[in-house]
């Protein structure tokens, strides 16, 4: 069983974003240094877990508490290289539609430097189907088959995590509830002419649970602020990127960690993300388990519901919700 400790490589809620204000095109500027820290070259060395030894019988969870995993595209969920191909090509197709095609499904954003599609995937009440594209054809099976995929290898996560904080497997799980929420949302960054000013997505730490990302082959985007340095995740094509988010951190009390994102953009290529998000139930009630709060460690969190709805508020506003 894996021990761990608070770990100081990374802050905890210091979420040092840059302030902002809506004003057209304005918050997407990279005003000197969104991060406040130095820019490195080189990529982050992200530990790979194989789910499908998670999940076997009778073997322990080997989880560190980092804040980002990467799976790789090999094991027992179907998620073969060919079939994360797939998922990438149907999004691509999407994308490469008319633009008055796209704009049935478009929503005005001046948040970030990209265009993106956001959609409820489960349940499946909450779906608002018209803004569901009907091209490609097989975009809806796709996406849908996708993100059920993905909830499976999220859950497997959740008990694992659990498991190696000697903790009952489903008390993260309990946390989200039976009806937690999975997100869809696709990414297209197109070239910029000044990558040096202008940010893909701004500064910004995952307000769900847990976020999984299919990253475009070959193009890298994908930034995170460690020892104040903002360092490239590497784009690995038969692989997924696991971000754990606020949500998960305050439930684990501070021991595993949400990092602060950003996505940069280039000159020369578009790149393109498919971004399933996890979320506890809105209505639920979150909060560091009570198993991990002790003498040792106290309660580093206060309860909080509707985190993500809040939290989103403060963000189209460029400002940075507390718990």
């Amino acid at each position: 069983m894996c021990l761990f400790r608070r770990q100081n490589y990374f802050p905890r809620v210091s979420k040092k974003c840059l302030c902002m204000v809506i004003n057209h095109h304005h918050n997407i500027l990279d005003k000197g240094n969104s991060f406040g820290a130095k820019y490195s070259s080189s990529l982050i060395p992200i530990p790979i877990i194989d789910v499908s030894l998670l999940s076997s019988q009778g073997r322990e969870a080997k989880i560190s508490s980092n804040f980002s995993w990467m799976l790789p595209g090999n094991w027992s969920y179907g998620m073969s290289t060919s079939y994360l191909d797939k998922v990438r090509e149907v999004t691509k197709e999407f994308f490469a539609l008319p633009v008055e095609e796209k704009q049935k499904y478009a929503r005005a954003q001046v948040l970030d430097w990209s265009y993106r599609l956001a959609l409820h995937v489960f349940p499946k009440e909450k779906r608002r189907l018209s803004l569901w594209p009907k091209n490609p054809n097989d975009f809806s099976e796709t996406l849908e088959e996708f993100s059920t995929k993905v909830k499976s290898i999220i859950d497997c996560l959740l008990r694992s995590m659990a498991r190696s904080l000697n903790l009952e497997e489903d008390s993260f799980l309990d946390l989200f509830g039976k009806q937690s929420l999975v997100k869809a949302r696709i990414n297209f960054y197109p070239p910029g002419s000044r990558p040096d000013l202008v940010l893909g997505v701004k500064p910004h730490t995952d307000r769900p649970g847990i976020t999984i990302l299919l990253q475009a082959k070959e193009v890298e985007g994908l930034q995170v602020l460690i020892d104040d340095k903002c360092i490239n995740v590497p784009s690995i094509p038969d692989a997924l990127v696991v971000n754990l988010g606020d949500q998960l951190e305050i439930m684990s009390n501070g021991i595993f960690k949400c990092p602060m994102l950003r996505v940069v953009t280039n000159t020369k290529k578009l790149r393109m993300s498919v971004v399933i998000f996890n979320e506890p139930e809105p209505e639920n009630e979150i909060g560091p388990v009570e198993d991990l709060i002790n003498e040792t460690y106290p309660r580093l969190y206060r309860n909080v519901k509707n985190y993500c709805e809040m939290n989103y508020k403060t963000y189209q506003e460029g400002k940075i919700y507390s718990t």
